[in-house]
């Protein structure tokens, strides 16, 4: 029987991670981490301070004042920069949205939040929480390789479309897609020995329930 789990749960935008994770950090009682959230408030940070996806030298230098902390609500983990938990409204604007995948793909802001990200774990610890559950493009690859369990979430693009219309949001999955996939630190990528779940017909409570089950099992 585990006594602490983490599970990294990785795929494109719209394919469900988010949704699942938090249903099943709701299940078993872990800490739930959205890191794209994450990568969202460093973008929104860096767009206030003026700085754009060229400016490469200038956001490398304002990596190290960030001051990043974590704020836990609920069963949620936000990030905190200075003190100040960035708004969903801020973070989910056209703006951020745009600029997100591009700020992502600089290495030196993926390294910035390797050691913030798995610094999750032992927040989780702290708080009580039976495990973690991480969302992302390289938490089974990158951030988790060595997570007790690794799943990764794809669908259909026309149903990520669809799925972000219903939602009232806009993104430009197939250009969001080609951008994590192809950035040469830490692509989006099914990491090996994960497992793949294909997400297009399914419900999201036949998604919890699959890896639910997995969970469940591997709490005894």
């Amino acid at each position: 029987m585990a006594s602490f789990l983490i599970v990294a749960i990785d795929g494109g935008a719209a394919s469900g991670k988010s949704s699942t994770s938090r249903a099943l950090s709701e299940r078993f009682n872990f800490l739930h981490v959205d890191t794209g959230s994450y990568y969202r408030a460093i973008t929104a940070e860096l767009l206030r301070r003026g700085l754009g996806i060229e400016q490469v030298d200038a956001v490398k230098a304002a990596l190290p004042g960030l001051d990043l902390g974590t704020q836990v609500e609920g069963r949620s983990a936000r990030m905190q920069i200075a003190g100040r938990v960035v708004p969903e409204a801020e973070i989910r604007g056209a703006e951020v949205t745009a600029a997100v995948s591009h700020f992502a793909a600089i290495p030196e802001v993926r390294a910035a939040l390797l050691a913030y990200q798995r610094g999750q774990a032992d927040v989780a610890r702290r708080h009580g929480f039976r495990g973690l559950v991480m969302e992302g493009r390289d938490i089974g690859s990158v951030i988790f390789p060595n997570a007790d369990l690794r799943f990764f979430l794809h669908a259909d693009p026309v149903e990520r479309a669809r799925r972000r219309a219903l939602e009232g949001r806009a993104d430009a999955i197939a250009e969001r897609d080609r951008l994590d996939s192809s950035r040469k630190t830490a692509p989006l990528t099914l990491p090996p020995g994960a497992i793949a779940i294909d997400s297009t017909h399914l419900t999201l409570e036949q998604v919890v329930d699959t890896i639910g089950a997995t969970i469940a099992e591997k709490l005894g």
